[in-house]
């Protein structure tokens, strides 16, 4: 895979969770307590800009799933993905890093946008 280019889409953001799979893997799946490797792309909603890359450190992101270790729209948006498969996640601030942001990166308030590529899962 390769790093994907992420666009914000047209209309209002949600309210939700919003979860679109853009390929379905065919490899073992996330489930809460698996600890998983991801490649992501973030999207800032409101500018439409990147924040944040795992592509671009060379490196993906691992984690424990369902384990409060991310923001709660991961823990909740990469279960049942599949490795090999890849997901785009629009999250809305309370599931995201709410009205504290995340300084000199992510404004208060903001909704986010991630495609995230589940690498593998042990």
């Amino acid at each position: 895979m390769d790093k994907p280019v992420v666009a914000v889409p047209a209309g209002d953001k949600p309210a939700e969770l919003q979860i679109f799979d853009d390929q379905v893997g065919d490899g073992p799946e996330a489930t809460a307590g698996s600890r998983v490797s991801v490649h992501y792309v973030g999207v800032a909603w409101s500018t439409g800009e990147q924040f944040d890359a795992s592509w671009d450190r060379g490196a993906p992101l691992d984690f424990g799933l369902g384990a409060g270790q991310v923001i709660e729209g991961w823990d909740t948006g990469v279960q049942g993905m599949k490795v090999g498969g890849r997901r785009t996640l629009i999250i809305p601030p309370h599931q995201a890093y709410g009205s504290r942001g995340a300084p000199g990166a992510i404004a208060p308030n903001e909704t986010l946008i991630f495609t995230v590529d589940l690498m593998d899962v042990r």
